[in-house]
């Protein structure tokens, strides 16, 4: 039943899949649901709610143009994997890191992502303010994706430091998008993003109701933002 709704969430959002992806979809929810016993992955555990709530409301960027375009994807605060491994599987021709600050969390998607043959994702343990100041990952990034709970003026300090110039930055927020816009307006501007559009987006009958906000990211991050680990959640910019 779980699966069927899948299904049909794939085809109402025009998403092309295979027995193959379902069934990499199906096993990678059943793994993380037995490992969750021991490591705190998730707080669904039922599966029909795991296929709304992780898998479907992942995936409500699918259409999106700034996704469609993009080669190289970093997900921020991935945590059991989402909506990193959601869109790799219905993106497998483009490279995805996930990035979280728990190493367990990662060792878990590395060994289920080696298991279920899911080629196209590596995992980057750190906090965000750490490695956003890291040559290797600073502005090498066509699109950052974050469903992590922080304010979006600590979020972009967070996410926009790894996007190019000319890439984007999807932040899955709730009902209440248009305040925290207004709040972070000025964080946005100073790490060198815009607001391109605030995207709502349902899909009738499956109880999901979210605003994605979609940033332009315009100007190079000065070299004094991530400010050090702890300083963005504490004294979000204003």
């Amino acid at each position: 039943m779980a699966m069927e709704t899948l299904q049909r969430a794939f085809n109402e959002l025009n998403i092309s899949y295979n027995n193959k992806v379902l069934d990499k979809f199906q096993k990678y929810m059943e793994l993380i649901l037995e490992w969750n016993e021991k490591v705190n992955l998730t707080a669904i555990t039922d599966k029909e709610e795991f296929i709304r709530k992780h898998y479907i409301d992942s995936l409500l960027c699918y259409n999106f143009p700034e996704m469609k375009k993009a080669e190289k994807v970093i997900d921020v605060g991935t945590g059991g994997g989402f909506p990193g491994i959601p869109l790799a599987l219905v993106f497998p021709e483009k490279q995805f890191v996930l990035m979280d600050s728990l190493q367990k969390r990662l060792n878990i998607i590395d060994d289920l992502a080696s298991k279920l043959n899911i080629l196209n994702v590596v995992t980057l343990h750190g906090r965000a303010e750490d490695m956003g100041r890291n040559k290797e990952h600073r502005e090498k990034y066509d699109i950052c994706v974050s469903r992590a709970v922080a304010n979006l003026a600590t979020l972009s300090e967070y996410c926009l430091p790894f996007i190019k110039r000319g890439g984007n930055f999807l932040a899955y927020k709730g009902t209440k998008a248009d305040e925290e816009i207004k709040e972070a307006h000025k964080a946005i501007f100073l790490l060198g993003g815009s607001i391109a559009r605030e995207e709502r987006v349902t899909l009738p009958g499956y109880d999901l109701d979210h605003n994605i906000i979609v940033m332009n990211k315009v100007q190079s991050t000065s070299a004094k933002y991530p400010r050090k680990a702890g300083t963005p959640s504490k004294e979000p910019l204003k």
